[in-house]
């Protein structure tokens, strides 16, 4: 997260003069301390605790300057320490020390921390609209965003709530939460979806050769002839649904909902490919007006061999009851050498790359598998072909190549059904979930039908 406050830089020598002067100040407080016995009547301080206090609070002024991170805060028997000053009463990640009660301004004048904080947390709520996108009409702004708005949505943020300013205690935790949440609102509507980039030569992928080399990965023992991909085939399937029909359109699921990233808190499963699933969800139904049904079904609890299996029959019956579902994702996250990091610059952030999956229930070995037949395959080839072409139309290297392989994955569930390795173990969160932006944006191409409209 980046420092909103600019604050000095400083040398290595520099540092050390700011340890030397942080020790002098713990023995200046020790003296202040152990004078404390000598006040005279009445609570006034004596010349030599004035000096002291004098002296110290010179030191403080000079140490407000210099962001310091890592300040300790710690409670011993109802006696509360510091790593530098007694009276610290709370710690703030990424603002550093700013003082216990008071912090200083450049002009002399001083505010309470938790009403700059809380100031801050709500100011960053204020969404910021993006460039109008020609093709959309621009994006819509929820009902929470044009609550933080305030004042019949003029743009200035809320006034801050003096007793939660005031109250000490849980309303720390308010603030650094709507930190998070302002942080988070800022990441989903920092991106605007992409104009076509580039064609694809369709002419030249008639070529079998040419297809392959272009959009296909095969494992060593599968492979499929120009019989069952071919471009003609491939893109003649209608991938268009509609969202006015009742109930949810799409399925999202997990049939390894632990898969996890660089950065997940273990045990945390907000942190694991279910997370990225959860937010995928929100932005198909708030940006694109999906409705979508996001299935938090555990399948590799126990192990992960026979995940598809376990999944199966709940998946089932989840459509059975759904009937209304035309599209099935499982989200996955793949593995990959920890050498090899699956993340571009897409417009500025940090966007992990993802690739479609099919399988053939056909191998090299056994030839068909008669037990994983898959009556959609055609389509589900054909899903995984728009979308792709979609992608490298609009988000250029964003994806990887189709990976294909023998088994069936449960992709006979619906015509329309994809499976899609969204980042990688050695991804960030922060990289995966604005992977999810792109790949909402493609999806929707594809259903929409908006990017096949205008093909010669």
């Amino acid at each position: 997260m980046e420092e909103k406050h600019s604050r000095k830089a400083f040398t290595g020598k520099q540092a050390g003069k700011l340890i030397l002067l942080a020790f002098l100040i713990l023995g200046i407080q020790a003296a202040v301390k152990s004078c404390g016995a000598v006040s005279v009547s009445g609570g006034q301080d004596t010349f030599g605790q004035a000096m002291l206090k004098s002296i110290c609070d010179e030191a403080r002024t000079v140490l407000y300057g210099y962001f310091m991170p890592g300040a300790l805060f710690m409670e011993e028997s109802g006696r509360e320490t510091s790593f530098l000053f007694q009276e610290i009463d709370c710690i703030f990640p990424f603002y550093g020390y700013l003082g216990s009660h008071m912090a200083r301004d450049q002009s002399g004048s001083t505010q309470d921390i938790r009403t700059i904080l809380l100031a801050e947390a709500e100011e960053e709520t204020v969404p910021q609209e993006p460039p109008a996108d020609p093709g959309t009409g621009g994006n819509s702004v929820s009902e929470e965003e044009e609550a933080a708005v305030g004042n019949e949505g003029d743009g200035s943020a809320p006034e801050p709530d003096d007793a939660t300013v005031q109250n000490g205690g849980q309303d720390l935790a308010d603030l650094l939460r709507a930190e998070n949440e302002a942080a988070m609102n800022s990441q989903i509507s920092g991106f605007t979806p992409h104009e076509r980039q580039t064609r694809l030569d369709m002419a030249a992928l008639e070529d079998y050769e040419t297809l392959m080399r272009q959009f296909y990965t095969f494992d060593d023992n599968t492979a499929a002839g120009s019989d069952q991909l071919n471009v003609q085939k491939l893109m003649s399937e209608d991938m268009t649904i509609s969202k006015e029909a009742e109930g949810p359109q799409i399925l999202i699921y997990h049939t390894h909902a632990h898969e996890a990233f660089a950065d997940s808190e273990p045990g945390d499963m907000s942190d694991t490919i279910m997370g990225v699933g959860e937010r995928l969800t929100q932005i198909l139904t708030e940006e694109y007006g999906y409705q979508v049904l996001h299935h938090l079904g555990q399948y590799d609890t126990v192990s992960r061999d026979d995940s598809y299996a376990v999944a199966l029959g709940d998946l089932e019956a989840l459509l059975q009851q759904y009937p209304s579902i035309q599209v099935v994702i499982d989200l996955h996250r793949d593995a990959m050498p920890e050498g090899t990091r699956l993340v571009m610059d897409l417009d500025g952030r940090p966007t992990a790359r993802f690739m479609f999956f099919n399988g053939l229930s056909r191998t090299k070995t056994t030839g068909n598998i008669s037990y994983l037949y898959n009556e959609n395959l055609d389509s589900n080839l054909a899903f995984s072909f728009q979308m792709q072409k979609t992608a490298m139309e609009y988000y250029p290297n964003l994806t990887r190549k189709i990976f294909v392989r023998g088994y069936r994955y449960n992709m006979h569930l619906r015509p329309k059904s994809l499976l899609i390795e969204l980042g990688a173990q050695n991804n960030t969160l922060e990289e995966v979930l604005n992977a999810c932006d792109p790949l909402a944006h493609i999806l929707d191409l594809v259903l929409s039908g908006e990017s096949a409209g205008d093909q010669p």
